[in-house]
């Protein structure tokens, strides 16, 4: 490809003279025919590096993205450029969707964005197979890697994925990635080291502060910090405590916790001292979440207290300070976060409030996604017996709930079965459908006449109603009606139901997703599959705990705190010292240890989960083992409580500040599991 005309492309679509750091060898790689990784800071243009050469390919770019506000905003972007892009997903009708998929046939579109969850979907999957594509391109990479601190187990299946569609190029894009897993993610997709681009770490407008204060002291430090160090917008510098009819305006701020109540608990503390902030987690009504975001991106608001739920496809350049309250999950987590202040390259504050008060809460956090023995062999037994003509139905939350194991390690057993050649997905289908109708059923019965209309009769006469929904019983139409016409199929049933809500005679819901998976095996090796999965799990349980503490390492050490985030990302070409770091600027930080806490007693323990122990043995005949027993003393959900209703049990997270692996230690000690 001639370089003159990638600066052609450059200029005339993306109005740019020049490309930044890193990205023409990138997209030079790609032009030329080879795959590519992009491991850029956040804010550094990753996205041209597929953008760019998609206008250059024959066929289309297809993109798999993380997150619906991601996709939706670069196909935005690229409308806006009169670049042909769209996306497919669950915002979607059906109409919408095979309009989409029609267009890419025509070579309409150029590049089409997908999440990597509706590569399950084998309508879809028999869809790619049956157009050219040009290039893969894998958004958030670092998600395939096992040894990454976002691993999402659907990514490990795109190395095949990009086989299965006959693929020849792949593009890898990520901020945050170490060499184990940079070299982990390029090995999975066969691409050449001299093809990986790695532009460093080091972000020389970012002020790096740690500081290690106490549980009880961290609120009052925060407001203090936002008041006194924090840079204000010119309008207002005064303490506002003095001034009650004032609010402190500040320059765009994202406080991040770890626990929803304390998002709620520290905006209501700013609030109360006349900031102008707002709370954002995943259990606010997700309209209220929007209005928050888009209020905040519009200058309207000054801080977000948020969970980790806010930040993905936030692209707002002049975040001026980004404040960790609690400590983050890993280093991974804590880069990704800060890299979103300061992307207009003007001066930036980072902040991390640190101590060990707490740490037995993230803990918890990786204690609870590990599955026990138990749940992995109940999953097995159910492929191994529930399996008909080859094929195996699941209903993820009814599995979850039977195996007491969490949806997400679920899905990720579920795929190393797949990956292991045990099982295959195939299609899924909604179990239930439910319908009210929004006109009378005469009205309904006149849009049609002769098979038809007899058709639609069978949907009502065979559907349950109850006061106001309609219960569909698809099987029970279809077997009724197959006397009258033997073309009458689930599929037929489906279509008719979404053609009437979508004519705005009925109000349609659809419940019970249900995956359908081919059993590639007569019979799995339960004994030997259970067993390599808990070591599996168990391995990725301590690698997470380790993580924790490696950051703690991290900001204890007396060394340049920028120099060591580069050199973790190995990044060696940034300076010893950055000269604007807390450590730099002469602060060593000690953490201290965590406060005593009183000692425990086995008394202590039997008498708290008492009552959780008698309503288990009631519901399954048996006694909890020690680790479930565990998750509820240190308050870590798992999907069977929600039978038991043990969060309502007084002695439910009564232990929540002890380490876990106390509390399972104590258990299996002294009080006896059968």
């Amino acid at each position: 490809m001639n370089p003159t005309s990638i600066k052609q492309t450059l200029q005339q679509y993306f109005g740019f003279s020049d490309f930044r750091l890193g990205q023409e060898p990138v997209i030079n790689a790609i032009v030329s025919g080879r795959s590519s990784a992009a491991i850029f800071p956040t804010g550094s243009g990753k996205s041209l590096c597929y953008q760019l050469p998609a206008l250059h390919m024959p066929n289309l770019t297809l993109v798999i993205s993380p997150l619906l506000a991601l996709m939706q905003d670069q196909i935005s972007f690229l409308n806006s450029k009169n670049i042909p892009a769209a996306s497919i997903d669950s915002s979607l009708s059906r109409d919408q969707v095979n309009q989409i998929m029609q267009e890419v046939r025509s070579g309409q579109i150029k590049i089409l964005m997908v999440a990597v969850e509706r590569l399950k979907n084998e309508r879809f999957r028999h869809f790619l197979q049956s157009i050219s594509i040009s290039l893969l391109v894998v958004d958030e990479a670092h998600c395939i890697s096992e040894w990454g601190h976002n691993f999402r187990p659907d990514y490990l299946k795109l190395p095949q994925y990009q086989r299965d569609f006959n693929i020849p190029q792949t593009l890898l894009l990520t901020a945050t990635a170490t060499p184990q897993v940079i070299q982990d993610m390029a090995s999975k997709f066969n691409i050449a080291p001299q093809d990986v681009t790695a532009t460093g770490f080091y972000r020389p407008n970012l002020d790096i502060g740690v500081a290690a204060v106490s549980d009880k002291n961290k609120l009052f430090y925060l407001e203090n910090w936002l008041l006194h160090e924090a840079r204000y917008k010119p309008a207002f510098k005064h303490n506002i405590r003095d001034k009650k009819d004032k609010t402190a305006q500040i320059d765009p701020t994202i406080v991040y916790v770890t626990l929803q109540q304390t998002a709620e608990l520290v905006a209501a503390s700013l609030a109360k001292a006349g900031f102008n902030v707002k709370a954002y987690h995943a259990g606010m009504n997700s309209d209220v979440r929007q209005d928050t975001q888009a209020n905040f991106m519009a200058g309207n608001v000054d801080i977000i207290v948020a969970t980790i739920a806010f930040g993905m496809g936030i692209d707002k350049s002049n975040i001026r300070h980004v404040v960790h309250f609690d400590l983050p999950k890993s280093i991974e987590n804590y880069s990704q976060e800060i890299g979103r202040a300061g992307r207009d390259g003007e001066k930036s504050d980072c902040l991390v409030i640190v101590n060990r008060d707490n740490i037995s809460v993230l803990e918890n956090f990786i204690y609870g996604d590990t599955p026990e023995y138990s749940g992995i062999e109940h999953v097995l037994q159910d492929i191994n017996q529930n399996k008909q003509n080859g094929k195996w139905e699941c209903q993820l939350y009814t599995l979850s709930m039977e195996s007491n194991i969490r949806q997400l390690p679920l899905k990720t057993l579920l795929v190393y079965l797949e990956i292991q050649g045990l099982v295959q997905p195939m299609y899924s289908y909604f179990a239930e459908y439910k319908f009210k109708l929004l006109v009378d059923e005469a009205a309904l019965l006149s849009n049609f006449n002769d098979e038809r209309l007899r058709f639609v009769q069978a949907i009502l006469r065979y559907s349950q109603r109850a006061k106001t929904w309609w219960t569909a019983d698809i099987d029970g139409i279809c077997q009724q009606y197959l006397t009258d016409n033997a073309n009458t199929d689930r599929s037929r049933v489906i279509k008719a139901l979404e053609y009437f809500d979508e004519k705005g005679w009925i109000e349609l819901q659809a419940k019970q997703i249900t995956e359908v998976y081919r059993v590639n095996v007569e019979q799995i090796n339960i004994s030997q599959q259970a067993q390599d999965l808990a070591q599996y799990f168990e391995q990725k349980q301590q690698a997470e705990v380790a993580r924790i503490h490696n950051m703690l390492q991290l900001f204890e050490q007396n060394l340049c705190l920028t120099h060591q985030l580069a050199s973790y990302f190995g990044d060696v070409n940034v300076p010893a010292r950055c000269g604007h770091c807390s450590v730099c600027s002469g602060h060593k930080i000690v953490i201290p240890a965590p406060a005593e806490k009183p000692v425990i007693e086995a008394q202590q323990l039997m008498a708290a989960s008492h009552e959780f122990v008698t309503r288990y043995q009631t519901a399954y005949a048996k006694t909890p083992s020690s680790v479930l027993t565990t998750r509820f003393l240190c308050g870590i959900t798992a999907p069977v409580f929600t039978k038991l209703k043990a969060r309502s049990i007084s002695g439910f997270a009564q232990f929540a500040e002890y380490p876990y692996s106390l509390i399972n230690q104590h258990l299996q000690n002294n009080i006896s599991h059968t």
